[in-house]
């Protein structure tokens, strides 16, 4: 059973997901699937060519923008930018757990000039805890 998580009304988060999954995200309306999971974090988890291929096979658009121990930079908030600026709908994004797929989106809307504490809002809701991010949003955010 899938575990996706709304965070706006075009991204979605999601723990690793599985070959099931990717057909349950082509049922609920999503056009795109970002892996932010690095391939051999997990030797036992489906592989991003496996969910590439499976994201194909469903008609769904397939973007991988890994997040490993080095955390976040600057390039991986770009490609997320253009991979949402090049969506034809609503996009899941997934992880392990689904955190640093909803850090990344934070950083993005931050960076982007979003409220940060409606973006707080929308990933507790989600489920997930930005305290501890919560200096950079407020940095990028005042960066513009």
């Amino acid at each position: 059973m899938s575990d996706f998580r709304t965070l706006s009304a075009d991204y979605s988060v999601a723990p690793q997901i599985s070959f099931e999954d990717v057909v349950e995200a082509k049922a609920a309306g999503f056009a795109m699937i970002v892996n932010n999971r690095p391939d051999g974090e997990e030797p036992d988890a489906p592989q991003g060519d496996d969910i590439a291929g499976a994201a194909a096979a469903e008609g769904l658009a397939y973007a991988a923008i890994p997040i490993g121990h080095a955390g976040f930079s600057h390039p991986q908030l770009d490609a997320l930018d253009a991979v949402l600026a090049g969506a034809t709908g609503p996009v899941l994004a997934y992880c392990r757990s689904g955190t640093r797929s909803t850090h990344l989106w934070a950083l993005t809307r931050a960076r982007a000039g979003d409220d940060v504490d409606a973006i707080c809002e929308a990933a507790a809701n989600a489920g997930y805890d930005l305290s501890g991010l919560r200096p950079m949003l407020d940095a990028l955010a005042g960066e513009r």
